[in-house]
């Protein structure tokens, strides 16, 4: 609401974003960063703080009026509110009263009881064994009845509990326990345990003896009665009753009378010897149970209609049961808090508290939970929550300390049930800020980590964020979220929701009166409002309690059964309450010899009595989740300890596999798990666990086992299970995960280089058939137990120049082709046959070469001429659109796209799009992104000629941003949005060097024999800007990024030999690469990278690349001297 207040202002209702260098948003997102990386000691805390509030709350709690603890709220409105007597408002009911001391907290002795007894009767006539049925059958001359010397019989006559009219009267008196006999008072020697027994005890109207009435000033221990300060003998009357006149005379006689053996005060605080009370007991009605009923819906809907909005998550239910759980926890902290404080939180219908505190909460919840979809997905996990903390922790902060200023202001102007409420939920506010902080934010950053967030942060992650220049079209806002654009705000509907219901609850103290009257109320600060001081103005008397404050201790329960018999038919009852008469028996001592204690005493037993559980129990449970969370991520605490944990953790990490080859890899090949296979020239083929930290192993190093070398080609299955391995004559197969041989599958021998070699998809079979397409466009589908290889010829005319392919589950697999002549072929299987078509390209120039780049999750692919990319649909064969770009160099476009999803037109759409190619004069790369033109859109691929979506942006419409990335070296796109390259960087100076050094220390050496390094000369220097370095740019999320990191960042020797070119470069995962350094293989990741099974990371199918398999052409490269990595 308060960006709201300062539109006038700022000029927008949105909350500030701060700079990243900003003070308090650098120090939220350092606390997000440590509370990501250290998640068992934030979780501690917070399960600590959660232990130590929760535990005692059974022990501060009571529902059954328990003396010395607190009042759990009923399903009621309960209160007692002063009234300003200008309302002329006619009490149903008079109370007066006498208070009767003796020394300090000393009133239950026996001297004081019957002293005080001798009171009672002078007041009331004899009370003994009170029972004033037993007159009912009499006939009582009522008619001849003295005021001041009513007979017993007709004092009685006019008792309540003979007919209630405008005479009746009863009384209240702690001298009942012992039936206001003075024999039963002499003969007991546990004045103090009969009181604790019979404090259930009824009265002749059925209103119980509770402590409360009866007595003031109370010492509690074990939730037993030990001390009182205070006799309170309550008489009420009704208007015309001749027992109240009675008692009135006889007061101020007795001033006089017994003046000998009392002292006599009279309480009357500003002057006034009487005020008027409203006691209410009023049950939740229908209509309070609708409207609660209510609000619970909306923000449950509210909850679950934003919990579906969010793509981040696989668990809805967990995400939904950490965010309940966080504000119970907040909710039953802030009991806690108020019982120690001596709030009374009975006044107010229990089912209140939640609906304020949920309604509030989710709002900070929902927007932490954006911020962390929204970062870039290849930062890791303490990063990613850390820089969503850092861009919302201070709207949290403001939007809390806003509704505690708007709390503490309506505190000061409404009824005092109604104020306890306010400051319930201020506590509540504040808790909940500390457990978003601290056990939210621990198990989000659990949920990033265990994946239950990470594959949807990936996917929502590509939707950049506009820049604030980028000028659109615009739009009313009401058009807008017509249209499903936008949705209506709910940033001030927690705020909204709480000022609602504290005036909702102010009403229903005051509904009796006008709507003028009840806002006069709010409006202005009066002071029936005021809280009732605990200290009386009778200082030489001491009392423990004021009478004021003593008429604000009376629970509903006494409240209920006093309506009951006031006004049966009614929820509150009016009453004029005369100050109390002081009597104070003469040689008390009235010296204060203790103080008021500070907690109630519900507190101090606890203390007394569970201080030792209370402590077992919070460490048994901090225990037990520090071995949980120890159990749950002992890997990922395993990665942070070596990680570190520095604020300016670094993306970017190589690791080196060395000791796996002697001469250079030729042949690479990898899966979604972790799995890297390597082919070197020294005739070995490698299997490591990059998951495990680099363990490998060698295959056919046993005498059983024999393989054919060369190795054409190899493939991993999608299930990560089989490896497969293309000799000349057949197909090898090695069960990755039993670590034994397959059958062998015979492959027909072939003078043509295999283009293609994957595994298809088929959950029939135990190992998935395999489909080889050589260059001449034959395709061979091996399977296991067949007779021979099936093939089909693509093509007899001309030789392949470039083909991808496609395969579903559930779906034929297909090859597409382009040949040299510029003809585009679509081969679909159909069982064990093929069929093919002729896709025709138009406007196709001479001697220009087409290449093909399938789109496998999407179900299209994309034709690459020289200057135009043609977007095509696989089933249909159709280009729904074509992209202009730079001249391409044959062969180097890449594509990735965020994740997709199904339009309710039927159609796959995206948030976003990218190719990237290398510039076939000026070798920079270049990358174009098309992203929607209005936010809420998406990319569309459904027919253009067909009708669209509002929430369908056509390619026509779509934004294109163009980025160029000089000397790229080798790179590759990750699935996750990643652009990843290799490089050296080129000056004259650092090239001069190494032609010196080379000529200085290598002139000898000859053959491959010759590579290994040897020790350079002192005067040899090698420039550090001709190393190899790595590369990495995105531009999804909120920001770009693009950071760099030497290859071989350690100044030990790796163990490699010279190297003039990189060799293979294959995908492993959503964020790691492998590249071949010569003999050793370098591991890029980029962030967290989990190596989970079936990922969709489309890992290298093994097969060689086209230029690594004829003779190198001119590049930028030749004509260099060979050179190796200085820093190694």
């Amino acid at each position: 609401m308060i960006w709201y207040l300062l539109y006038p202002f700022r000029g927008t209702t949105e909350a500030p974003v701060l700079a990243e260098t900003h003070p308090l948003r650098r120090a939220f997102a350092r606390y997000g960063r440590y509370a990501a990386s250290h998640v068992v000691t934030t979780l501690l805390v917070s399960v600590a703080v959660a232990s130590v509030l929760i535990y005692p709350f059974p022990f501060l709690y009571t529902t059954d009026f328990t003396n010395g603890a607190s009042i759990l709220p009923e399903h009621a409105w309960t209160d007692t509110l002063p009234l300003d007597d200008k309302n002329r408002v006619e009490p149903d009911v008079i109370m007066r009263s006498i208070w009767v001391h003796g020394s300090y907290f000393q009133a239950l002795d026996k001297d004081v009881l019957l002293s005080a007894l001798e009171l009672q009767d002078e007041l009331l006539g004899p009370t003994v064994n009170f029972n004033p049925r037993q007159q009912i059958g009499n006939s009582i001359d009522l008619a001849n009845a003295s005021t001041t010397n009513l007979t017993p019989a007709q004092r009685d006559a006019y008792h309540v509990v003979n007919g209630l009219t405008n005479e009746s009267w009863f009384f209240q008196s702690p001298l009942q326990y012992w039936s206001c006999s003075s024999e039963n008072i002499e003969r007991d020697d546990d004045i103090i345990g009969t009181a604790n027994e019979r404090k259930r005890q009824p009265t002749s109207v059925n209103v119980t003896l509770r402590h409360s009435i009866v007595f003031s000033g109370k010492r509690f221990q074990d939730r037993r009665l030990v001390a009182a300060d205070a006799l309170v003998i309550t008489l009420v009357h009704h208007r015309d009753s001749p027992v109240g006149r009675m008692w009135e005379e006889r007061v101020q006689a007795l001033k006089y009378k017994m003046a000998d053996h009392w002292d006599v005060f009279d309480y009357s605080p500003s002057g006034k010897i009487c005020e008027l009370y409203e006691f209410q007991f009023r049950p939740m009605s229908t209509q309070d149970i609708f409207l609660l009923g209510v609000a619970y819906s909306l923000v449950l809907v509210y909850f679950l209609i934003s919990l579906s909005k969010l793509r981040a998550v696989k668990s809805k239910v967990g995400l939904m049961v950490t965010v309940i759980a966080q504000i119970l926890l907040a909710i039953f902290s802030s009991f806690t808090v108020c019982a120690i404080l001596k709030i009374d939180l009975s006044r107010i219908p229990r089912l209140g508290y939640p609906v304020v505190i949920f309604s509030m909460s989710l709002e900070n919840v929902f927007r932490l939970i954006n911020a962390v979809i929204l970062t870039p997905s290849e930062h890791s996990t303490s990063n990613r929550i850390g820089q969503a903390f850092g861009e919302t922790g201070h709207i949290a902060l403001a939007s809390v300390t806003q509704n505690l200023l708007i709390l503490y202001g309506l505190s000061r102007v409404v009824s005092p049930g109604v104020s306890a409420f306010c400051t319930f939920a201020a506590i509540a506010l504040i808790f909940d800020f500390f457990y978003l902080a601290t056990f939210f934010l621990s198990v989000l950053s659990v949920d990033v980590r265990r994946t239950e967030l990470s594959d949807a942060l990936a996917k929502a992650s590509i939707r950049s964020r506009r820049s604030a220049s980028e000028t659109q079209s615009r739009q009313t806002w009401i058009d807008a979220m017509l249209q499903g654009r936008i949705a209506m705000s709910t940033r001030i509907a927690g705020t909204i929701v709480m000022v609602g219901f504290v005036l909702i609850a102010q009403w229903h103290f005051f509904e009796n009166e006008s709507v003028a009257r009840a806002l006069s109320r709010i409006a202005r600060i009066t002071p029936k409002y005021k809280n009732l001081s605990a200290t009386s103005p009778l200082t030489e008397v001491h009392q423990g309690r004021s009478p004021a404050s003593w008429l604000g201790l009376q629970d509903h329960e006494t409240a209920r059964e006093l309506i009951h018999v006031i006004k049966p038919d009614a929820h509150s009852y009016i009453a004029r309450v005369f100050h109390p008469t002081i009597f104070v028996l003469k040689g008390s001592d009235r010296n204060l010899s203790a103080n008021e204690p500070w907690f109630p005493p519900a507190v101090y037993d606890f203390a007394r009595h569970q201080s030792a559980p209370f402590i077992v129990t919070v460490l048994v449970i901090a225990a037990a989740v520090c071995l949980l969370m120890n159990y749950l991520l002992w890997d990922e605490l395993a990665d942070s300890a070596r990680g570190g944990g520095s604020d300016s953790e670094k993306l970017l990490s190589v690791r080196t596999l060395t000791r796996g080859h002697t001469l250079d890899v030729a042949l690479l090949s990898a899966c979604s798990d972790g799995h890297l296979v390597s082919v070197g020239l020294d005739r070995v083929v490698r299997v490591w666990d990059i998951k495990a930290g680099g363990k490998s192993y060698v295959l056919g190093d046993g005498e059983d086992s024999f393989i054919p070398f060369p190795i054409l080609a190899m493939c991993i299955d999608e299930e990560s299970h089989w490896l497969a391995l293309l000799s000349s004559t057949k197909v090898l197969l090695w069960n990755l995960v039993e670590l034994q041989w397959g059958p062998v599958i015979r492959a027909e021998p072939d003078r043509h280089k295999p283009e293609a070699f994957f595994f298809t998809c088929d959950d029939s079979a135990t190992i998935p058939p395999l489909l080889l397409v050589r260059r001449d466009g034959v395709i061979t589908e091996l399977k296991i137990g067949q007779a021979g290889p099936n093939s089909y010829m693509l093509t007899k005319e001309s030789t392949i120049a470039s083909m991808s392919f496609l395969t579903e589950k559930g779906f034929p697999a297909q090859v597409i082709a382009s040949t040299r002549e510029g003809q585009v072929l679509v081969a679909t299987q159909e069982g064990s046959s093929w069929t093919s078509d002729v896709m025709g390209v138009s406007n196709l120039n001479e001697r220009e070469l087409v290449s093909i780049q399938a789109l496998p999750e999407l179900g299209f692919f994309l034709i690459i001429r020289s200057q135009t990319v043609d977007l095509v649909d696989s089933q249909t064969l159709r280009a729904i659109y074509t992209f202009r770009v730079d001249p391409i160099q044959p062969k180097s476009v890449k594509c990735f796209h965020s994740r997709p999803r199904r339009m309710r037109c039927g159609s796959v759409a995206l948030w976003s799009f990218t190719l990237a190619y290398l510039n076939t004069y000026t070798r920079d790369l270049v990358v174009q992104t098309y992203s929607p033109q209005n936010e809420g859109e998406s990319l569309c691929f459904c027919d253009p000629a067909s009708p669209t979506r509002k929430t369908c942006c056509p390619w026509q419409r779509a934004k294109e941003s163009r980025r160029v990335i000089k000397n790229p070296g080798l790179w590759d796109a990750l699935p996750s949005g990643i652009m990843v390259g290799i490089r050296r960087k080129n000056s004259d100076k650092s090239r001069a060097n190494v032609d010196y050094c080379h000529d200085q220390s290598h002139q000898p050496l000859g053959g491959l024999r010759r590579r290994h390094h040897t020790s350079q000369p002192t005067n040899c220097h090698i420039s550090q800007q001709d190393n190899w370095e790595v590369w990495i740019f995105s531009h999804f999320g909120k920001q770009e990024t693009w950071e760099t990191l030497p290859l071989c960042p350690k100044i030990e020797d790796d163990g490699h030999l010279y190297v003039t070119n990189l060799g293979p470069m294959v995908r492993i995962g959503r964020s790691s690469l492998a590249v071949g350094l010569s003999n050793v293989i370098k591991v890029i990741m980029v962030g967290n990278e989990r190596f989970e099974t079936g990922d969709d990371s489309q890992p290298g199918d093994g097969v060689p690349p086209l230029a690594s398999r004829r003779r190198k052409g001119p590049s930028t490269h030749r004509g260099r001297p060979t050179a190796h990595c200085p820093h190694c």
